[in-house]
């Protein structure tokens, strides 16, 4: 079991909209984060003036489901950020119109050299594409290998912490996805999911999806079948159906069907039904557990109502 962590976090200005830093306890890495409309009052602090990462985060106009990030390292970052927000133009270091947070990672210690920035950046890149929960404004990233090996396994850690404090503050671009239930169990049997298998179908229409809960996500399993394309009224999950479709996570299948091509793992059952319903679906309801039928709704009452009586069974006595 993975243990806890403490995050220190302190907002500035005191309140939730302004300024905010955030610390791992025994961590060098120092976060400030901040909107746009607070920049003047972030470059001033002495943490702009450091070796550091940062990161530009806005909205897609075409995608409302994935933000634009931009991941960009430099020796003086309040100098870099000056240059950013001026009015876009062509060429690297330039304006760029598109950002409404800023977030940059400095060292408490001021260790970071030139060297382990470029080489985060790469990694942090790299981190970024792979985990594909944004649109990347940089581009590829380049490999920077120009660091020892003591150093590039210090950054290797240094990422990971940067991983894990990111979503706290509201990034989840670089926040990786559980790992897939295929993988899973073809692991060691102390990884093995703890859910059952859910079944979800739709006869008339020969729609049949398996799911399983893995680590707080809803996976909709590799092969499930789907409807081919949405059929409910706007909004909902039809972004996220197309996504699917145009990510080659949903693929065509015989007659009015698509197929998922791998896992995938959705925010809850509700999301998951939608998607392989083509339309709003009570995923609760609607997906139930294989060979009992027991909707998930009832299944995860069963979890609470058993969790409670044993934590009951495990207090001191009055």
């Amino acid at each position: 079991m993975t243990q806890g962590r403490s995050i220190r976090l302190f907002l500035v200005d005191g309140t939730p909209n302004g300024l905010l830093t955030a610390e791992i306890m025994n961590w060098t890495g120092h976060v400030l984060t901040g909107p746009r409309t607070k920049l003047s009052e972030l470059v001033q602090r002495p943490e702009c003036g450091r070796t550091g990462i940062y990161f530009l985060v806005g909205p897609d106009p075409d995608n409302s489901l994935r933000p634009l990030v931009y991941i960009g390292e430099s020796d003086d970052v309040s100098t870099r950020l000056k240059q950013h927000n001026r009015p876009e133009v062509a060429g690297p270091g330039g304006g760029k119109d598109f950002w409404e947070r800023v977030c940059l990672i400095t060292s408490k210690d001021q260790n970071l050299t030139k060297a382990h920035v470029k080489y985060l950046e790469s990694l942090l890149i790299k981190n970024a594409g792979d985990v594909g929960r944004c649109k990347l404004i940089n581009g590829t990233a380049h490999e920077y290998i120009n660091l020892p090996e003591s150093d590039r396994a210090d950054m290797a850690f240094f990422t990971e912490q940067i991983r894990t404090v990111l979503p706290v503050l509201g990034f989840d671009f670089l926040r990786g996805r559980a790992t897939p239930v295929s993988q899973q169990l073809a692991g060691a049997p102390e990884v093995l999911p703890q859910s059952p298998k859910f079944v979800l179908e739709v006869p008339r229409h020969g729609i049949k999806a398996k799911g399983q809960e893995v680590d707080g996500e809803f996976f909709v399993l590799e092969g499930s079948m789907a409807r081919d394309q949405w059929v409910g009224v706007n909004g909902g999950y039809k972004a996220l159906f197309q996504q699917l479709c145009d990510d080659n996570v949903l693929v065509a299948a015989e007659g009015s069907l698509r197929r998922f091509a791998a896992d995938y793992a959705f925010s809850s059952p509700s999301a998951a039904a939608a998607v392989v319903s083509g339309r709003s679906a009570n995923g609760r309801e609607q997906w139930k557990v294989e060979g009992t039928g027991q909707t998930y709704a009832g299944w995860q009452d069963q979890q609470v109502s058993a969790a409670a009586t044993e934590a009951e069974s495990n207090s001191p006595l009055d």
